[in-house]
């Protein structure tokens, strides 16, 4: 050990063994983020937040829950009722699992906004796109295990959907299952899945995201490039540091969203039955069908495209197309700018469209079917997958017409932030008077 790293105690000591100080400034101390983050980008950090509250709460839950057919409904009931804050603690991992969707759509959202998949971040969005896909099997794993009566009939729905694959499809379902219906085998299967491969593969992805996010550097709503701008030392002009910046603005975000959070689950946890449906305060009846079998809201727009296809087997291709489309979107957009400020007024109109058509997708599939809703879902897919054809012919064959992006970000949310950040940098301070001012 070095005689400076001696006289910096625990630190230097924990430095000579392990790159602490060098991975904090790495990642945090100095990692250099653009100055112009907006409410857009709350979420991402929101999204870990999330995610060790559901570790957390996970883990306790685990204390008490009984992985077994006979007994899980009941395990999950003395939770409620007889474990001191066991209803607090089944509430925030109930209402975690909502607002965790809530915040990775919206910093999916974003990304579409600014174009934060475009080059060079498509491996960037590839592996964002894989942690939702695992994050997908991880709730459908993890819905299964109250082993009420939409829990019990949900898993035997999505199961049975893997039987339309030709050829395998039914020993495919068996092996999913591990047994011909959904039985004890199946409750025991989904939660080594739920609490043990399904998380370490969240929290080793997560890992890979962010660092891959701080080689590139993070997008910003201008969607410029800040590396192309530096100072003499090799610092962007256009950048500021993300500790202690954007920690403390993230901090004021994790305490409104506390704040909301806090009271979503003290006073309407179940929300009217889109984050814990009634049926599910029922024990599993493999006897009883409940009169309309949906998923939880997250999973409801692509539900209501499957369902919206008569054919079984299309209908989970077209289910299957929803997803991997997302994946392609590095590949279909190539437009010569990335942030909607400055795109054409046909890929806002497509955009918005889009979501629109998300919404009333979700809306339809957590209803009964009817033709009437059929067909309102078959035009929502179409204008769905129409949105990701757009977007190749439009860019692909130069048709949009786009503003000129500015050479340097625009001042962001924190121009005062920047202005006071821009003065220490350069060492501007204000003329002292030449004579005592007077009171």
């Amino acid at each position: 050990m070095s005689d400076d790293a001696k006289t910096r105690g625990l630190l230097g000591w924990i430095d000579a063994r392990f790159p602490f100080t060098k991975l904090w400034e790495d990642h945090a101390a100095k990692y250099y983020a653009p100055k112009n983050f907006n409410f857009w980008y709350y979420f991402g950090s929101l999204a870990i937040f999330v995610l060790v509250l559901q570790l957390l709460t996970g883990i306790w839950l685990t204390m008490y829950y009984k992985p077994s057919a006979a007994q899980a409904f009941a395990s999950v009931e003395y939770i409620m009722r007889d474990v001191h804050w066991g209803w607090l603690i089944r509430y925030l991992h109930s209402t975690g699992a909502s607002a965790f969707f809530v915040v990775i759509y919206l910093h999916m959202f974003r990304g579409l906004l600014y174009g934060s998949y475009r080059k060079p971040r498509e491996l960037l969005w590839l592996i964002g796109m894989a942690i939702y896909a695992i994050l997908m099997a991880e709730a459908f794993f993890g819905y299964l295990l109250p082993w009420g009566q939409m829990s019990y009939w949900g898993a035997q729905v999505i199961t049975s959907l893997f039987g339309a694959v030709p050829g395998i499809g039914e020993k495919l379902m068996i092996w999913i299952r591990g047994d011909y219906t959904v039985s004890d085998v199946t409750l025991n299967r989904f939660f080594a899945l739920h609490v043990a491969a399904m998380p370490l593969l969240l929290v080793l992805l997560v890992a890979v995201h962010l660092m891959a996010l701080h080689e590139v550097g993070s997008n910003n709503p201008d969607g410029i490039d800040i590396k192309r701008h530096k100072d003499t030392n090799g610092i962007p002009l256009d950048g500021i540091p993300f500790h202690p910046y954007y920690t403390v603005k993230d901090m004021v975000g994790v305490v409104v969203f506390l704040i909301v959070f806090v009271l979503v689950v003290f006073y309407s946890p179940t929300m009217l039955g889109l984050f814990l449906e009634p049926e599910n305060f029922e024990p599993a009846n493999p006897l009883k069908t409940p009169e309309h079998i949906a998923p939880v809201w997250y999973f409801t727009p692509f539900y209501s495209i499957l369902r919206c296809v008569p054919d079984k087997l299309w209908g989970v291709v077209a289910l299957a197309a929803s997803i991997f489309m997302l994946f392609l979107l590095p590949w279909l957009d190539r437009g010569k700018v990335r942030s909607v400020r400055y795109r054409g007024r046909g890929f806002k109109i497509a955009l918005a469209v889009f979501v629109i058509a998300v919404l009333i997708l979700g809306h339809l599939g957590a209803n009964p079917p009817s033709p009437g809703r059929n067909l309102v879902a078959r035009i929502c897919a179409v204008l769905y997958f129409g949105y990701f054809v757009f977007l190749w012919i439009y860019t692909f064959f130069d048709l949009e017409k786009t503003k000129p992006e500015p050479e340097r970000v625009t001042n962001g949310s924190f121009k005062w932030l920047w202005e006071w950040i821009q003065q220490q940098r350069l060492g501007k301070t204000k003329p002292e008077p030449e004579r005592v001012s007077p009171k």
